[in-house]
Order: C-alpha cells, then structure tokens, then sequence
C-alpha cells in the first residue's frame, strides 16, 4: 500500500535547539563527573560552557573541536541538512576559528524515512560544508527513533586568536549578528500557522555561515564571543556574564527580531513571559526554554562604531548594545549606514 510521507517535524518530539538538555539538568548531569585531569595544551574545556573545545598544538597553531546535532525543525530534508551544517560550524567561528573538515552524525527511523529523503538531508548538510570550503570526510550512523542529523567540526586558528565567552570588559559593546525569532517560527511550522514569507526569512537566517567569527578574532578589542542558539539571548547572555563576572540588564523590547513575527497568528506570536520583577516581558526565544536555531553571534567589543560598521558594510552585521559593569542597556539597530552619525557612546 502507497502511503504519503510523514513529515519531518512530527517524527520529532522537539526541534532544533528545542532538544537540548535544560542547563539546569544538564549541570546536575556534569556535577556528578570526576574532574578532568589537567593539560597545559586544553585551552578551552568545559567548564565555562563554551561553543567548543580548544587545543593548543604549538605556538601558532590551535584546534577546536565541536559537535553538534539535533532533530528537525523544517519539513523539507535538504533544508533541514543545510541548517543543522549550518549550526555546528558555527560553533567553530564563535571561537574565533576557521574550520577544516566535518563528520556526519546520523541517526534516522530507516522505517519511517525511505532512502531518498535520508539522502537529500545528507546532501544539504554536504553543500553547506562546501560553501564554507571544507570536506565532509567521513562520519557515523544509527538506526533510530527520531531523525537526527548533525556534524563534529574541526577548526584552527591561532592562540591569540580564540576567543571564549568569557573576558567580556566594562563598557564594551553587544553585537547580534542576525535577529531572533526562529524557534517562534519553528513552533509555526509545527502548527501550519507560518505565513508566506516567513519561511524565506527563517532559512536564509538559519543557513547564513558566521564567518565574521573568524575575521573579529583577529582583532585584539573583540574580547568574547559566542554562539546564540538554544538557551536564546538570555540563556548565551547568562553564560557570558558569569564567566566575565558581570551583570547583564537587557533592554528587551529593543532586540533585534525577525522581521515578520508580527504576521504570525496571536496563539503563535503572543507567547511572552513575564521578567522576575513583573515589568519585563519578550516573546519567549530570547529565553532559554526556546527552539532556537539561528548560529548568531554576540560579539563584544570596546570601539563598535569603527568595528561594527566596517562589517555591517562588508558582512551584513547588523545589531549592536551598550554594555558596563552592571546592565546591557539599548540595542540600536545598525541596518542603514546613515545611522551611523546619531550613535553616541552611553
């Protein structure tokens, strides 16, 4: 008997980022480990939830190593392949990297997905490797219970390049690179409820390599960088500010979006939380429960206007903030050049 195709996104119990372990848990999980063993060489390991792990090989040379995977968060397959690429090279770049070759992580439900549709995600996530100039060189697969699809990277960059989520100064400037938003969309999907329109975007945020990683990393007054995906703006934001041991205060109301989340229908869109102090609310990807798979970037630095614009010109960056020892307070968008005059230090 010939029967339809089931969709990606209901063979998954949550999507994208959405999968991870809450922080939470997954510190109750680590806490129980023993202490790792000490090396000069381990630059960057996991004690301050970094994007990956960093290994000095000689005075001019570091590895950085990541993995990363998770379920469908789109129901086209070679989509679905580009963003989860997409996604853990990006890990890569927000440490300051540039990386060198990727192997595939897959696990798929051989008897809900024929051939052909586990192919196509193979294939997306293989021309994203080949837009960012390296060679999927081999991988592992399992036969699971849900799609799963995803790369181990490997990047180098040199020592006075790698940059942490740490080492954030006062007074230095939040840089998002892409808008939030697309686990709202994502939720969308699940529903039928995404407008035309919106998909476009989410793609083409999602797929969007953060080579600029890379380039920032060679200047000396970019002090932190990190990746923004699953625990959203506040979760990463959290992550910085402990390990730079500040405070941050978001101006919600005020970070960068997706453009078109006010065309989603009101039992989409209208999902909001309410801050501790009951004065705060945002939609709920700048929290860390959401799905959130966009690989942006924050990015501080302590000249914005003469870094940030140098890049909005040539990279598409576009959003930048106010930091101090005590809050972040307003982001400003950068998306016109003539902008530019009206900014003023605060």
């Amino acid at each position: 008997m010939n029967t339809l195709a089931p969709r990606l996104t209901d063979l998954a119990h949550g999507g994208g980022c959405g999968c991870k372990l809450a922080p939470s848990v997954l510190q109750q999980l680590l806490a129980t480990q023993p202490a790792a063993r000490p090396f000069a060489q381990l630059l960057v390991g996991n004690d301050m939830a970094d994007d990956a792990a960093v290994w000095q090989v000689d005075d001019n040379t570091c590895v950085i190593a990541t993995t990363d995977f998770f379920m469908p968060i789109v129901d086209d397959p070679r989509d679905f392949g580009r963003i989860a690429a997409t996604n853990a090279i990006s890990d890569v770049y927000a440490m300051g990297g540039k990386p060198i070759l990727a192997l595939a992580i897959v696990g798929m439900p051989i008897n809900k997905l024929d051939s052909t549709t586990i192919a196509k995600i193979l294939e997306g996530g293989a021309s994203i490797c080949a837009e960012a100039g390296i060679p999927v060189a081999g991988g592992h697969s399992i036969d699971s219970v849900e799609p799963i699809y995803g790369l181990a990277v490997i990047g180098l960059c040199h020592p006075s390049e790698v940059r942490r989520n740490g080492g954030v100064k006062a007074g230095d400037a939040l840089i998002l690179t892409k808008g939030i938003g697309v686990g709202i969309y994502s939720a969308a999907i699940k529903k039928n409820a995404l407008p035309a329109g919106c998909y476009e975007e989410m793609i083409g945020s999602t797929t969007l390599l953060n080579r600029i990683g890379a380039d920032l990393a060679a200047d000396p007054d970019v002090h932190a960088m990190t990746d923004v995906t699953g625990f959203g703006v506040l979760g990463h934001g959290l992550e910085m500010a402990r390990a730079s041991q500040l405070s941050l205060t978001l101006s919600l109301p005020a970070i960068p979006s997706c453009h078109k989340l006010t065309c989603l229908p009101n039992r989409v869109s209208s999902r909001v939380r309410r801050g501790a102090t009951g004065q705060a609310t945002a939609p709920t990807s700048c929290f860390p429960t959401t799905s959130r798979t966009g690989s942006d970037c924050c990015l501080p630095t302590r000249r914005p206007r003469a870094v940030c614009w140098s890049h909005v010109r040539r990279k598409r960056l576009a959003h930048w903030s106010r930091v101090s020892a005590s809050r972040v307070t307003r982001l400003r968008a950068l998306s016109e050049p003539r902008k530019q005059a009206r900014l003023r230090s605060t």
